[in-house]
């Protein structure tokens, strides 16, 4: 089976221009790689329920539990099981644009404290053990910061779920700052996790082939 790898990150921050490039690296140095972009909007029927909650049709970002919300994302990837085990039995590697690590992030970003923790436990028991999906051999974090990522988000082409500028959590400055922190604290809590910066240490944004670079070496060291 393929190694798989996820890139994550808040909106904005470049996961699926990362995402393509790994790919064609990979492809370039001989391997045979795909990519399978989360969620699937138009391809499934949890998707498309996913595209109308973020278009704010059940309510407000925090009128929608995050415990029901998170079995959205979970199912849209339930849905996709199949497809992604395919990729993974024809190719070398399989990068995700986004994963379960996208919802562990997003909905526990509405918590604190405990119940926090208890929803990333629930929330990785249904999409790793209930429905089956595969661990990433390794998740990279694209770090950036909010106000960067609001700013990137508004140069994005239109987009197939919406007709908005920026989606229910786009547009929320506040609560993507926390996602990006518990982003990072998964990161630095777990070892099958690295994080690359968007920003130089000056705040000023990373060229696309300087990150691509640093990618590109956290992830040789699993094809070797």
């Amino acid at each position: 089976m393929a190694t798989l790898i996820a890139i994550e990150g808040i909106d904005g921050a470049g996961k699926g221009t990362q995402a393509g490039r790994l790919v064609e690296s990979l492809r370039s140095s001989g391997l045979t790689a795909d990519i399978l972009q989360f969620p699937r909007y138009s391809a499934t029927t949890f998707g498309a329920a996913i595209g109308d909650f973020l278009n704010g049709r059940f309510g407000a970002l925090h009128e929608v539990h995050p415990q029901l919300a998170a079995v959205l994302y979970a199912g849209d990837r339930y849905e996709s099981r199949a497809l992604l085990l395919q990729m993974m039995e024809v190719n070398d590697v399989v990068v995700l644009d986004r994963f379960v690590a996208s919802n562990l992030a997003h909905q526990s970003a509405k918590l604190e404290g405990a119940a926090r923790v208890a929803l990333i436990e629930w929330i990785e028991k249904i999409e790793y053990e209930v429905f089956a999906l595969p661990r990433p051999q390794l998740t990279i974090l694209i770090d950036m910061s909010s106000q960067m990522s609001r700013e990137l988000v508004s140069r994005k082409a239109a987009r197939d779920y919406t007709t908005q500028e920026a989606d229910l959590q786009e547009s929320d400055l506040p609560y993507l700052e926390k996602v990006r922190r518990c982003y990072l604290a998964l990161s630095h809590s777990r070892l099958d996790w690295c994080t690359v910066h968007g920003l130089t240490d000056a705040g000023a944004l990373k060229s696309i082939d300087e990150v691509s670079v640093e990618i590109l070496a956290a992830v040789k060291p699993l094809l070797s």
